[in-house]
């Protein structure tokens, strides 16, 4: 099948990189948080490197935090995918108005979101792929990757989501534990920005709006998700990540 009859095929990608890392200090203090390494790579080209597996062409990351030392090892990056760098070095956007920012880059067509820290051991598919093959802009607004609350590795919070047979997600009730996480990647139309804040706002505002709508779905990730959000966290996914060398 030829690329214009593949209407799955999605080319571009936005990435998260821009956040303080707040969590991640005092590592952070000197170093941007995706530039932290786990399993010898920095947490940015693990998400860079897999977009590209995925057919990714064209990744837009915004840089805000010591954004010097980002636009520095962007620079160096070879291969794909090709990198354009949203400055946000004036104000921090937030997720939803740092994607809204640089909306132009995407051409009006649906498009992935990674954050940059999002980490995970594949199973036997690799995960862009399956996300994108899952992709239906008829009967979806926007697809999450979604992994599972209780195996994933450093992960100590109640959940985000409940998922119905049908791969439909919704919000976990106040005090409630919900099955399923968000592992950080989506696939999103552009024209939801549409009606959206200026300046600063959360991407869980188009979240909400979908599932009003019935149309935010979810796909369980193959594999597991490691939630590298503190320096504890690194030794602790850096030593699965070696037991599951071992154990291929």
């Amino acid at each position: 099948m030829s690329d214009e009859q593949n209407p799955k095929k999605i080319t571009r990608a936005f990435v998260l990189a821009a956040g303080l890392g707040k969590r991640m200090r005092p590592i952070t203090a000197t170093l941007p948080k995706p530039l932290v390494e786990v399993a010898g790579k920095a947490l940015i080209d693990h998400a860079l490197d897999r977009a590209a597996a995925g057919g990714i062409e064209t990744a837009v990351v915004n840089v805000h935090w010591l954004a010097d030392l980002m636009e520095g090892h962007l620079a160096h990056r070879t291969g794909a995918p090709d990198i354009v760098v949203s400055d946000e070095r004036d104000a921090l956007l937030e997720t939803g108005g740092g994607v809204k920012k640089a909306l132009d880059h995407f051409k009006g067509e649906p498009f992935v979101v990674f954050n940059s820290d999002s980490f995970w051991l594949e199973g036997p598919r690799p995960n862009l792929g399956r996300l994108i093959e899952a992709w239906d802009p008829d009967t979806t607004d926007i697809l999450l990757l979604v992994a599972p609350t209780a195996t994933s590795l450093g992960y100590e919070g109640a959940g985000d989501f409940y998922m119905d047979p049908d791969g439909r997600l919704s919000w976990r009730g106040e005090r409630e534990v919900a099955p399923f996480i968000y592992a950080g990647v989506a696939i999103l139309k552009p024209e939801l920005f549409a009606d959206t804040p200026e300046g600063s706002f959360s991407l869980t505002l188009l979240f909400d709006r979908a599932i009003q709508r019935n149309r935010l779905q979810g796909l369980r990730l193959d594999g597991q998700w490691l939630h590298v959000g503190t320096p504890e966290a690194i030794e602790a996914a850096e030593a699965r990540v070696r037991e599951s060398a071992r154990i291929v």
